[in-house]
């Protein structure tokens, strides 16, 4: 018989278990804060009708963007993101939800995209989002980043620490304003924009699609700052005061690590307000590991209501995955998750060693047995050794008759014997 393939799908992630200790301890690190921070969790559904995933009707245009199948007459497809689902969940459930909500998703995604190091077909993302009905402060896009610095602190001994670069597409559209760029214009001007570093020659850039004048006065922009700009326009002089005080939030709730870079554009086209991506300070050619910005109109596609809401990502598999295939991240504090490996000598002593590992798990000793009880001891240390237990728990002849049990240090090899009730105490606190 043929042997079938044992790696998985290209785009899908498999851990090591030690690995997978790791990136469970980071997800609930920041699942702990949002938490904190009051963010309600919710867990949608991963299939959702096509007709929410996409407004399109030619599945040929889509299908290599997202997974879909059909079952009878309904047609329906693996969510991509957590916003759709978001949308759907918040427009059906109006009368249930008390306004601003706060809400977190930690979720797996799923798209269909040539996979490729950093973009997967299978991963899991942390949305956390802030909304409001017909209006929301401006305050909640602080609280947001400064929700989500701390998010990445939580996690700092992992990952390092984190910068956020803050943007706002409502002073580059007040620019377009003043600068009279047509609808087309405006659209190559963002995506110049958000290119900027990746270009050999930004203004050249510029100039080609917008002309020479509306270009010199977008550079300056980089080279004198967004105050040098106040009072040539009532629309600028508000986004220059919602970005000055931003940045006063943000230091007031103890964020320092926050500069503004009008070059931060984020790509999709419904933000209106406020952009912001965070970058890893040790290894920023990875990129943006998160960010997000304010939305006007969420639920538009499902609710007359107006949705107004602020949020973020956290490409929570990218950035780990990255981190942990090469090697980045310190796993020794994750090699070691069993406290204490119980071992049976003989058939006869299997009874009283269920015993001592009910009373260690009771304790919340982590333990584990090894069950095949006619086994040599060679054997059985060897696998104490081989799943690093702190402690091996030793049952003999000797043990059974006393009611004690042998308590071997796994690292030092000193071994003692002890009551069950002295062991159980012991470990605990080890």
């Amino acid at each position: 018989m043929d042997l079938k393939p044992t790696k998985p799908l290209s785009g899908f992630i498999e851990l090591t278990p030690v690995q997978q200790r790791c990136f469970d301890e980071c997800a609930r690190r920041m699942q702990n804060v949002l938490r904190g921070a009051g963010f309600a969790h919710l867990d949608l559904p991963a299939i959702e009708r096509a007709e929410v995933l996409t407004d399109k009707d030619n599945w040929d245009e889509i299908e290599t963007q997202m997974f879909l199948f059909q079952k009878g007459d309904t047609k329906m497809g693996l969510r991509y993101d957590g916003t759709v689902g978001l949308s759907r969940y918040v427009a059906g459930h109006m009368n249930d939800l008390v306004f601003p909500v706060r809400a977190y998703q930690f979720a797996r995604n799923y798209r269909g995209e040539r996979p490729q190091r950093g973009r997967y077909r299978e991963f899991y993302q942390m949305d956390l989002d802030v909304l409001g009905v017909n209006s929301l402060s401006t305050n909640y896009d602080a609280e947001i980043v400064a929700t989500l610095s701390r998010v990445y602190e939580s996690v700092a001994e992992f990952i390092g620490p984190t910068f956020v670069r803050v943007g706002n597409r409502k002073f580059w559209n007040a620019m377009f304003d003043m600068l009279n760029l047509t609808d087309a214009q405006r659209r190559s001007a963002f995506v110049l924009i958000d290119k900027k570093d990746k270009l050999k020659d930004f203004e050249e850039g510029l100039e080609e699609e917008i002309g020479a004048d509306a270009a010199r006065e977008i550079c300056r922009v980089f080279a004198d700052g967004y105050r040098a700009f106040a009072g040539r326009s009532e629309q600028l002089d508000a986004a220059i005061d919602e970005l000055d005080n931003f940045m006063e939030l943000l230091s007031a709730m103890g964020i320092k690590n926050a500069k503004i870079d009008l070059a931060i554009m984020r790509g999709h086209a419904y933000y209106t307000g406020v952009v912001f991506e965070f970058f890893l300070e040790n290894y920023p050619e990875l990129g943006a590991i998160g960010g997000g910005g304010r939305y006007e109109d969420l639920a538009s596609k499902f609710s007359k209501t107006k949705i107004i809401g602020v949020g973020a990502a956290v490409g929570f598999s990218r950035l780990m995955v990255a981190l942990l295939e090469d090697n980045r991240i310190d796993l020794s504090s994750f090699e070691r998750p069993i406290d204490v490996a119980v071992l049976c000598m003989g058939g006869a002593q299997v009874v009283y060693a269920m015993s001592v590992l009910g009373a260690l798990r009771d304790a919340g000793v982590t333990s584990v047995a090894y069950l095949d009880a006619d086994k040599k001891f060679k054997n059985q240390i060897e696998y104490a050794d081989k799943i690093n237990a702190k402690f091996s728990i030793i049952i003999g002849e000797s043990e059974l008759q006393n009611n004690t049990v042998a308590v071997k240090n796994m690292v030092s090899g000193e071994q003692s014997e002890m009551t069950v009730a002295d062991a159980v105490k012991m470990l605990k606190v080890a």
